[in-house]
This record gives C-alpha cells, sequence and structure tokens, in this order.
C-alpha cells in the first residue's frame, strides 16, 4: 500500500502557509511499525488532576457500586452485590435462580481490575483488589477445567457455552473470560502479582483445548474484546519466557495465539441461520434455543450484530454493534502487528477507513443508531445519535492499535478527537456520575449516579490507564511524540542509546509544547512530532469534516525557527542530537468552525465549534432560547480562559440571532464537560445565519 507525504518548508519570519510550498512524495516511512513506550510519567496541568480523581473516587465509587453500596437497604445491597456471585459459585451452588446483575457482570468486573490496576493506585486500594481477585481464584477452583461464567452457572449452569438451548450471544461466556485473561495480563503488569495471571492462563487453556478447528469445537466470541486479549496473553510469555516458570499452571503460548486467530478467521464459518435481518431476533433466538442449527453439524450464526454473518476479511464496512465491531477491529490491527499478513492489513484499513471517512461523528463517537446500539450507513450522522461511550473506547483503541501498525499520525489524530470529547465526557468532573449514551444535540440528557448495565466506567478505566503508554512511540531511530502530555520518560533507541524526555506544555488550552531532550550520548536520530490535521486544515482526513482555520503552524529547536518537514502526519526532524537540545512547537488554537460534508444531509447549514483537539457545545444554562438561536458564522469567536469555570476551560464566545433576528452573545463550553452543572439541555451543531 503506498502512503504519500507532505513537505512544508518554512520562510523565516514568515507566516508558514504564506510561503509554503508544497509537493507529494512517497513517503520515507512506509511499512514502518512502532513500539509503545510504556509506563511514561504524566506531570501535567490537564491531566494529573484527572488521573489522581480517576484513581481514587471514580476507582472507589465503580466498586462500591459494584458492591451495591449505594443501595439505601441492607437487603437490596445482599441481593446486588455483583461480587458475591463469585462466592455463590466457589461454594459449589448450581442454578440457583439468583445472579446480581446481567450476563456480563463478569467481565465488568475484570475490566475494572485492569483499569484500577494499571492506574497505580495507594496501597489500600490495591489491597481491595487483591481481595476481589481471592474471591475470583476460590470461584474458579469450583470448577475442574478453570471454567468461570457465574450468570451460566447460577442461572443456566446445562448451556456453558450455548449448549443445550442456550444463547451464548446473551450469556457471554466467552466474552467473560477474554476480559478474564486480559485483566490477568494487565494486573501482572502493573504489580508484578500473579495470581490473576495464574486464574486467566488457567481458563485460556481450557478454551484452547476446547476451541478451535475441527475436531475442536467452532465457537467463537459473540461479543469481541477475547481476541487481542489471548493476543496480549501470547505476547506477554513469548517475551518474559521466564515468567512460566514462576505460575502453578502449563503454559502453551502458542495454543493461545492460536485460539486468537481461530476466533477471528472463523467468524461467518456458520449454519447460515438464523437470518437475523429477515427473521427478526424472537424468531432467531427461537430457531437457536430450540436447537435447530444441530441439524447442520455447525453453529448458529451471530448476524451482522455481532459480525459474524460473512467473513471478517470480506467486510467492506464497519457493522452491527458499535462497541463489538470495533473490539473486533481492534483485535485484527493487534494481530496484524504479530503475523503482518497482507489480509489482515488490508481488512484494518478497510474497516477504519470507513469507520473514520463516513461513519463518525466529530466527537470521535461511533454507533449512530438506538436499535442494537449499532453503526448506521455511510453519512447517517444525526445530531441525537446514540453514540455509546464504550463504543468510543473501542474505536480510541483501534485507532491507536492502527497507528502503532503503520507509523502514520492521523490515526493518533483521530484517537485524540474521540479521546478529548467522546471518551472524556464518560465521566462527570466529580468523578461519580457518568454517561452511557452522547447524543451531540439534547434537550433532556442527564448523567446517571449508575445504569442497569454499567459498562461504560469499566471501559472508561481501562482507556485512560492506557493513555500514558501511548504519549511516546519509537522505533530503533526514530522518537515519536503522539500526545500532547506534560510527561517524562526514558526511551531506548539504536545501539542501546536511551533518551530521557520531558515534555511540558498547557495542551488543550495552549498550543505550545515543549520537549527536552537528554540522549546518554550525542546521537543521529529521529524525532517526529504528530501535527495534528485539524492544526493543518484537515479536520478529517477523507473529508468528511471541514474548518476554516487558516493559521500556521511554527517549530523551533534551539530557539530557532525550523524547515517544517511533515511525513504522514509528523514534522520530522533528523539530526545530531546532544544533551539539553529542546524543541518548541507551537499549534494554532484559536477557534474555528466545522462543517460537514456535503453527503451528511443532517448536518446540512449546521456548524460545529472547536479549538485545538476540544469539540464545543451551548448549554442551556448559558444561552437562553437555544433552539432558536442561529449562529453568526462572520462574527469572529473568542476564547478565554476562565479558571473558576468547570474545574478550568477555555470558553469560546460569539453572536448569535435569536427567533426575532436580535443578535444576542452565546457563550460555548468544551462538550467533554456538558451535565456537570443544572440544566439538561445543549448543542454542539448549530444552524447558522
Amino acid at each position: 500500500m503506498r502512503s504519500y507525504h507532505i513537505v512544508i518548508t518554512t520562510c523565516l519570519g514568515l507566516s508558514l502557509l504564506g510561503c509554503s510550498a508544497n509537493r507529494s512524495v512517497r513517503s520515507q516511512k512506509e511499512g514502518v511499525q512502532l513500539s509503545k513506550v510504556e509506563h511514561a510519567q504524566v506531570n501535567d496541568p490537564f491531566w494529573s488532576p484527572k488521573f489522581d480523581k480517576w484513581r481514587t473516587t471514580t476507582a472507589n465509587d465503580v466498586l462500591d457500586k459494584f458492591e451495591a453500596k449505594h443501595l439505601p437497604s441492607s437487603e437490596e445491597q445482599t441481593k446486588n452485590n455483583v461480587f458475591a456471585n463469585f462466592d455463590d459459585v466457589s461454594q459449589g451452588r448450581k442454578g440457583t435462580g439468583h445472579h446480581a446483575g446481567l450476563p456480563w457482570f463478569d467481565g465488568l468486573i475484570y475490566e475494572t481490575i485492569r483499569g484500577i490496576g494499571d492506574l497505580h493506585p495507594d496501597p489500600k486500594l490495591e489491597k481491595r483488589l487483591d481481595g476481589y481477585i481471592d474471591r475470583i481464584a476460590a470461584a474458579q477452583k469450583a470448577d475442574p477445567n478453570g471454567y468461570l461464567n457465574t450468570y451460566t452457572d447460577l442461572m443456566e449452569p446445562n448451556h456453558r457455552w450455548g449448549d443445550n438451548g442456550g444463547f451464548l450471544r446473551w450469556q457471554h461466556d466467552v466474552y467473560n473470560a477474554g476480559m478474564l485473561v486480559e485483566a490477568g495480563v494487565h494486573y501482572y503488569k502493573a504489580t508484578g502479582k500473579t495470581k490473576l495471571l495464574e486464574v486467566a492462563t488457567r481458563f485460556a487453556n481450557h478454551m484452547s483445548t476446547l476451541m478451535g478447528p475441527s475436531p475442536k469445537r467452532n465457537i467463537v466470541p459473540a461479543h469481541s474484546g477475547p481476541e487481542e486479549a489471548l493476543l496480549k496473553l501470547y505476547w506477554l510469555y513469548k517475551e518474559n519466557p521466564v515468567l512460566k516458570s514462576k505460575l502453578n499452571v502449563p503454559v502453551n503460548e502458542k495454543a493461545y495465539y492460536d485460539l486468537a486467530t481461530f476466533w477471528i478467521e472463523n467468524r461467518g464459518n456458520n449454519a447460515g441461520y438464523p437470518l437475523w435481518q429477515t427473521w427478526g431476533n424472537d424468531k432467531s433466538e427461537k430457531w437457536i434455543k430450540t436447537g435447530q442449527y444441530k441439524n447442520t453439524q455447525s453453529r448458529p450464526s451471530w448476524g451482522d450484530y455481532a459480525q459474524d454473518s460473512i467473513s471478517v476479511f470480506n467486510q467492506n464496512t464497519i457493522e452491527g454493534h458499535a462497541v463489538r465491531a470495533t473490539l473486533l477491529a481492534t483485535g485484527v490491527t493487534a494481530m496484524a502487528l504479530e503475523n503482518h499478513s497482507p489480509r489482515y492489513v488490508q481488512t484494518s484499513n478497510q474497516l477504519w477507513n470507513n469507520m473514520v471517512g463516513r461513519r463518525m461523528f466529530v466527537t470521535g463517537g461511533v454507533g449512530a443508531i438506538h436499535k442494537d446500539e449499532k453503526f448506521g450507513p455511510d453519512y447517517f450522522l444525526p445530531t441525537d445519535a446514540y453514540l455509546e461511550t464504550c463504543a468510543a473506547v473501542g474505536a480510541g483503541f483501534f485507532s491507536q492499535r492502527m497507528n502503532e501498525l503503520t507509523g502514520d499520525g492521523k490515526y493518533m489524530d483521530e484517537f485524540e478527537r474521540v479521546l478529548y470529547n467522546n471518551i472524556l465526557t464518560g465521566v462527570s468532573l466529580s468523578g461519580t456520575e457518568y454517561t452511557y449514551q452522547n447524543p451531540l444535540n439534547a434537550h433532556h440528557h442527564s448523567r446517571w449516579n449508575w445504569h442497569s448495565c454499567p459498562c461504560c466506567p469499566p471501559m472508561f478505566l481501562k482507556m485512560v490507564s492506557s493513555l500514558p503508554d501511548y504519549i511516546y512511540a519509537s522505533t530503533s531511530d526514530n522518537l515519536y511524540v503522539n500526545l500532547f502530555i506534560g510527561s517524562t520518560a526514558d526511551v531506548k533507541l539504536h545501539n542501546s542509546n536511551t533518551v530521557a524526555v520531558v515534555q511540558e506544555t498547557n495542551y488543550p488550552w495552549n498550543g505550545t509544547v515543549t520537549v527536552k531532550l537528554t540522549p546518554e550520548k550525542e546521537d543521529n536520530f529521529t524525532m517526529n512530532l504528530r501535527i495534528p490535521g485539524w492544526a493543518r486544515g484537515i479536520e478529517n482526513p477523507y473529508d468528511l469534516y471541514r474548518s476554516n482555520l487558516k493559521s500556521a503552524i511554527a517549530l523551533k529547536v534551539n530557539g530557532k525557527p525550523t524547515e517544517v518537514t511533515i511525513i504522514d502526519g509528523y514534522a520530522v526532524i533528523k539530526r545530531s542530537w546532544k544533551k539539553g537540545d529542546q524543541i518548541e512547537l507551537t499549534l494554532p488554537m484559536e477557534p474555528r468552525l466545522i462543517t460537514a460534508n456535503e453527503k451528511v444531509k443532517d448536518l446540512d447549514n449546521r456548524v460545529a465549534i472547536a479549538s485545538g483537539p476540544i469539540i464545543y457545545c451551548l448549554e442551556s444554562l448559558d444561552n437562553s432560547n437555544l433552539d432558536s438561536l442561529k449562529l453568526d458564522a462572520t462574527t469572529p469567536l473568542k476564547l478565554t480562559y476562565q479558571s473558576g469555570l468547570l474545574n478550568g476551560v477555555n470558553v469560546i464566545t460569539g453572536v448569535a440571532k435569536d427567533a426575532q433576528s436580535r443578535t444576542v452573545p452565546v457563550k460555548a463550553i468544551p462538550y467533554y464537560a456538558v451535565g456537570n452543572r443544572e440544566g439538561e439541555g445543549y448543542k454542539v451543531w448549530l444552524p447558522k445565519n
């Protein structure tokens, strides 16, 4: 696959765009695969207070609510304590008819443990997690094969893996198992403790013995996520073979890799029935539960909803339940990092290009339709779309893996878009209220204290706890700055030369980013600083969105203006670097107006307001008669930092016309901050005057 870059040459002292010479040439980085730089230490005015809040308040709040401590009576707390499910299973109880929460709550517990563990909690909170892990391990010991799914055991013990008239798409046996495996890997890497890893490995052994090509069983996840989880387990043991001797279970990492491959490649290999689109859900579920597929010597299809109607390699568009779809795409891309298969790479590209170029919302959200929480058709981007927080997290993970696979900055552009907008809105500023849906325009949309399906807080914790690992990346002789977050990291390059990196910034409120370098020894290597598409007038890589930004970027090395060469979305600086060298990047942060492609009929004659990576909205609290306002797109917008508002934000002010054509002032706040004050209505997309 051929890619291109633009070379921009500055005229010193003049506007970069005013004197640049542009030409397209073949990328010098074709075939690049990046390595994440793990364990960067964040010290950032925007992110550090948030991490502190999530590590303490949010982490404990989520655990408390899974224990049902938010409910008023002790009876309700006992009945709804999700951790008690593990205790019941550990005591050998089967088919009791009582299970706290939905079938996938085991998976939510594992995701929460992963996320909090990666946030590096204080000893008290880590001890709390260890107590839960003891209960999970005890539950697994009740089964000689290491099988563990509390819903199936307590409610449908004869339906393991959907057997005997069970319904795997509901029971989530494989999904829960995959999240257990992922939690085991992450918790070991975060703490060095092996107990949960042993539980995870024992379960992976059971699944890899049971599932796979004939004569093994044709079982694939009806909810994706386990594909990447098993690959992570494979990587852990492949890269740390000594670890195997520290565990009390056998380890066969090749079997985990083979199982992940089978799960990906066996999608669409089913009985061809039920016909979900034609029959509808009720008839289709009945067909499965009455065991009709047994006559086909195959398994039932889980349909487009679960990306199982055709092979994933034959998909030209991203379809179905948006969380499942984005997690499957993430797994395919992660596998491409390992197997380098052209069909995996091509499939990842097809799915990402369709998602970002035709089905992604301006906040980075995905999943337009409430029914089945699914993707809509191309260019269907209504202002009241569903946009589940979990789907945004999945889209973020997908984009990050694509950057890792290709070394192209456009993927981190979209990661940044979804991070600062649709993901960040998922938890309130207090750290104790959440969102499930994230429509762009809403009349009555408030945050919730807890939810009957609280899948989004665990997914949120998984994403934000991974964030420090995504700031930097490297190859043997290249160091990449992917995210503008104040931080430090030690990066090993070629010749075992370690480069200490210190990044300082007040992004996203200010566009100045300083990167200080201290290599162990003077050395030639290449620095790559991502230049976001929005800062170059490229609001979307496929023209789904456009903006009116006209300002320029500026780049200095050791205080001197420097020629800017942009390759695959990165400003590339190749030279001999020594201790004390410093790069200063300035990005244009003035407000800009975004419009949608003409094919997006729902957004005709509407504009959205943005500054830097932040999408803004008008809340009814600040703007009277919001429904009647039309933004005056000809009057310049003003950007002001307000330290006393919403924990400190940039506010954008402008003017609009009301229903009587009177000029009135308007005030926009970051979209991620909606719902933290009185008043429920807000708008991202505004009609223009």
